[in-house]
């Protein structure tokens, strides 16, 4: 099994674990009503810890909060020896820069409350909401001050952690640690106007992606292992024509195919010895290669770019390909070794002016963009650099926004997403704007720009109760509720519903112009219909419960919305199957599941990564990957009286990504190295090819 199979198959299994928070919930239970008696160490109190943490808090004066982190827990009663299973690590906090990088303007509840004193809620949503400019860096200097402080604020909190465990290990016999992990379209449809063949399910209608699997309508392009296969698919036999292979030792992540060019994008490790005398280290590159394959049979490289940090995604949009990338500086670095914490592009370091600085006073991690011409690879048009750590990427087809989950602000007291907001066109790009809001986001399906606005919906978690974001094993859950916003140009809260479905999360949702669909879920599956007709007043039209949940959503027609998830029984514990639902939307304000199908001994599926679902509404197919004892995949067809018809179903070997995709009359699931061909109509198998 190939390296990306087994990251897509425990990436799956991740994703799929339905019912795993109930049984977490469950016996956080029984531990609590077993420990009630337990006596816990005075060195493992909060605040005792508390007073550790504060020895050695060198870098900032100001309160910090600790990251929630999700965790199994363990069999038993799991007190901590190490702290750093008691409480979990914060991220970092610090002022909103605004203007040039000397202006440091804070969002925090002191500007509503100069006395320091705490907000309500209210007055710590008035206080986020404000936008500020995105400030440059002034120098090479400046950056490095703040991955310093990065360096220094992990030591401290490290040797906090060992000291409180060696003062732990007299307190109690008993204690025992426990392991805990981290971390728009109106209809979407794969049928381009026109175009006998489909695309990848894209996220935004206009902006192209790259995939592990394209077509042009003649030739299949694919991703396998080391190299990327040309396969003839035009007509009724299919024949390899053409391999390319990128730099010795690196892995295709992706190719994007248009008007007889194919852009390769991959990454790569190189080691430099150190030069002026500093150590030497790895450096991770992303690069993309840009072939000619108006002759398939002979591809011919004409360009490419190169661009430190590891690959994050692609966009296409008006012929310009932006390569997003996620370099990690070395904290370690010293002042005067610049490529070990300034991303490159081209061999050439990023200029101060291209680097946008982080909300925070601390930082180890960049988003970097760059930008090219198809027609013209050999040089790049423009490149920035977003310091700060990166979530989820949304790009509409004007902008891209990086998104950051923030956890233990000292201006709130719930989590929060930072977004970072970077304008785009014809190559050029341009910071616009950021801004914090409470709450964090689900995935890129929950952000969406239109006609200006900005809308999404987060779920936000409250971490009052805790010091310094320490959680107590025996601590209550946090509560949870979750809003909706609505954003004008300049990132400034024009609207807001807030407080919805208290105690649940989201699980998917879908803008679609002036409607929004979410749904929550904790034991059924609430599926709210939002009027945003007035950016200044959206509204809750009707909501839905139901058992389950729909992890993902796809508009399907005329007053339709397909939904792919999982059915739960009423305890919101126990997994019945993949769920299927299609919802009646035509009067948003009474939407109605009115029908389902629900796939038995399935546990999950593969829609998480909404490019592995084929949807072409014209043809009234859909197809997506789901997973129990083995992995299958499945096309189903939708009539309006006889509901969901399964229309083929493949037993798939191994767990690894697969694609469905047409040409013509000729269906093609490819599947690790395996590609099959069937006939469009009926799905008899006509062929299939090894590469």
């Amino acid at each position: 099994m190939s390296d990306r199979s087994r990251e897509g198959g425990r990436k799956m299994e991740e994703k799929n674990n339905i019912g795993n928070e109930a049984e977490e919930k469950k016996m956080e239970d029984l531990l609590q009503e077993s420990a009630k008696d337990t006596e816990i160490p005075d060195s493992l109190l909060p605040g005792e810890i508390e007073k550790k943490i504060l020895e050695r808090a060198r870098i900032r004066k100001k309160r910090r909060r600790w990251r929630i982190l999700s965790g199994t827990v363990a069999a038993g009663l799991c007190l901590v020896a190490g702290i750093s299973g008691y409480f979990l690590i914060t991220d970092h906090t610090g002022d909103m820069r605004s203007g040039t990088s000397e202006q440091s303007v804070s969002a925090s509840s002191e500007a509503a409350n100069p006395d320091g004193s705490d907000t309500d809620e209210s007055s710590v949503t008035a206080g986020i909401s404000e936008t500020d400019l995105l400030a440059t860096a002034e120098d090479y200097d400046e950056i490095y001050e703040y991955i310093q402080a990065e360096r220094e604020y992990w030591e401290d909190a490290a040797s906090a952690t060992e000291e409180s465990t060696a003062d732990s290990s007299t307190g109690s016999a008993e204690a025992r640690s426990f392991d805990s992990a981290g971390a728009n379209a109106e209809s979407i449809s794969n049928t381009a106007s026109g175009k006998e063949y489909s695309d990848t399910n894209v996220r935004e209608e206009g902006v192209g992606e790259g995939d592990i699997v394209k077509t042009d309508g003649k030739n299949l392009y694919v991703v396998n292992g080391e190299e990327i296969n040309i396969v003839g698919a035009g007509s009724t036999e299919m024949e390899l024509l053409a391999q390319i292979e990128p730099e010795e030792g690196s892995y295709p992540s992706e190719v994007y195919a248009q008007d007889g060019y194919l852009a390769v994008v991959y990454t790569k490790s190189e080691y430099s010895d150190g030069t002026n005398g500093y150590d030497g280290y790895y450096r991770d590159y992303t690069c993309a290669d840009v072939y000619d394959v108006s002759n398939p049979e002979e591809p011919e490289k004409i360009g490419g770019i190169t661009q430190s940090g590891y690959f994050n995604t692609m966009r296409i949009r008006g012929g310009y390909v932006y390569l997003l990338s996620s370099f990690y500086a070395d904290t370690g670095a010293a002042r005067g070794n610049q490529p070990a914490y300034i991303p490159e592009v081209q061999g050439k370091l990023i200029s101060t002016d291209c680097i946008y600085m982080p909300q925070g006073r601390m930082g180890n991690s960049y988003t970097v963009i760059s930008s090219f011409d198809l027609d013209d690879p050999e040089g790049h048009t423009d490149s920035k650099a977003v310091f700060g750590n990166t979530g989820i990427c949304y790009v509409s087809t004007e902008n891209i926004y990086i998104t950051e989950s923030i956890y233990g602000e000292s201006d709130s007291d719930v989590n929060q997403t930072s977004i970072r907001k970077v304008s785009y066109g014809e190559g050029i790009l341009e910071g616009a704007g950021q801004t914090k809001l409470s709450g964090v986001l689900n995935d890129s399906f929950s952000i969406d720009e239109y006609d200006g606005y900005l809308r999404l919906v987060t779920t936000v978690t409250k971490t009052e109760g805790q010091t310094r974001g320490i959680v107590p094993l025996l601590a209550p859950e946090p509560s949870e509720f979750n809003s909706l916003y609505v954003l004008d140009e300049n990132l400034k809260i024009v609207g807001e519903i807030r407080d919805l479905a208290e105690g649940e999360s989201v699980y998917s949702a879908r803008f679609m112009g002036k409607t929004g669909y979410f749904v929550t879920f904790r034991q059924v599956d609430p599926l709210f219909s939002v009027d945003l007709s007035d950016p200044a007043a959206p509204k809750i039209l009707g909501e839905l419960k139901i058992p389950g949940f729909s992890e993902y959503l796809h508009p399907y027609g005329d007053g339709l919305l397909l939904g792919i998830g999982m059915d739960v029984d009423e305890s919101g514990v126990t997994t019945e199957g993949v769920k299927l639902s299609m919802f009646d939307i035509s009067d948003s304000s009474d939407v109605r599941e009115v029908q389902k199908y629900v796939i038995e001994d399935m546990y999950g599926t593969d829609v998480y990564d909404y490019r592995s679902v084929f949807a072409d509404v014209e043809k009234n197919l859909f197809g997506f990957t789901a997973y129990g004892s083995g992995q299958k995949y499945y096309i189903f067809s939708y009539d309006e009286n006889k509901g969901f018809r399964q229309e083929f179903e493949r037993t798939l070997g191994g767990y690894g990504s697969t694609r469905g995709l047409y040409i013509g009359d000729r269906f093609y699931l490819v599947s690790g190295n395996t590609i099959e061909a069937y006939a469009l109509d009926g799905f008899e198998k006509v062929g299939d090819l090894v590469l």
